[in-house]
């Protein structure tokens, strides 16, 4: 019996034992899902990583431009749409689209430079046919003015006056501008006396005073 009675003591020991020990680790808290819930939360971009993104995110804006504007030229400079047959069907370089629009820009000012001077030549011919329209006004007034003065028959010997008075008048002009060293030369002294001498209202101050001298003189 007092065998049995330590046994039953031992035993209530134990159990007490492992009811405070069950007790004490029910109350320490668990690593392992503190762990899990750790590894769940959001993770919280650095500020170098931010700056890491947008740096990537501006280099790619800033190639996405490049490209947007190698694509632009290529379809605005006709000769980049014309088939190159020396590349095939491979799609243009960078290298050639560049080279392929600044040929086409200084074709456009090439064209620009001709339709000035075309511009410049079509002025002066309207500026000569204005002077001419205001002659030829006078002309009908004054025959208006005086009907009986056209009946009047100008002679060949003052049509010839006139002529006489007109190139006499220019050959001043033409024989001191003029040089005849070299065929290259004179070509190159007689447009330029064409261009000084013989503009249309220098031809039209000529003309009126040939026309006034030969009156004096008939008159």
């Amino acid at each position: 019996p007092a065998l049995f009675t330590e046994n039953a003591r031992k035993g209530s020991i134990v159990s007490r034992a492992n009811s405070i020990g069950s007790t004490s680790a029910s109350s320490v808290p668990n690593t392992d899902d503190e762990d899990s819930d750790y590894h769940q939360e959001p993770y919280k971009e650095s500020y170098k990583d931010r700056r890491r993104r947008a740096h990537t995110q501006a280099e790619q804006k800033r190639r996405d431009a490049i490209k947007k504007g190698y694509d632009d030229l290529q379809a605005i400079v006709p000769t980049c749409e014309q088939q190159d047959f020396s590349i095939g069907s491979q799609k243009l370089s960078k290298a050639i689209v560049l080279q392929k629009t600044i040929d086409y820009i200084q074709f456009l000012h090439k064209e620009k430079k001709k339709q000035e001077e075309e511009v410049s030549t079509l002025r002066k011919d309207v500026m000569a046919l204005k002077i001419m329209k205001v002659n030829y006004e006078q002309i009908v007034k004054a025959h208006q003015d005086n009907p009986n003065e056209g009946k009047n028959q100008v002679s060949d010997e003052v049509k010839f006056n006139v002529f006489q008075g007109i190139m006499d008048s220019l050959f001043q002009s033409f024989n001191a501008s003029i040089s005849v060293t070299s065929f290259q030369e004179l070509s190159a002294c007689v447009f330029s006396w064409i261009e000084e001498h013989c503009k249309p209202q220098t031809l039209r101050d000529i003309v009126i005073g040939v026309l006034h001298q030969v009156k004096s003189q008939l008159y």
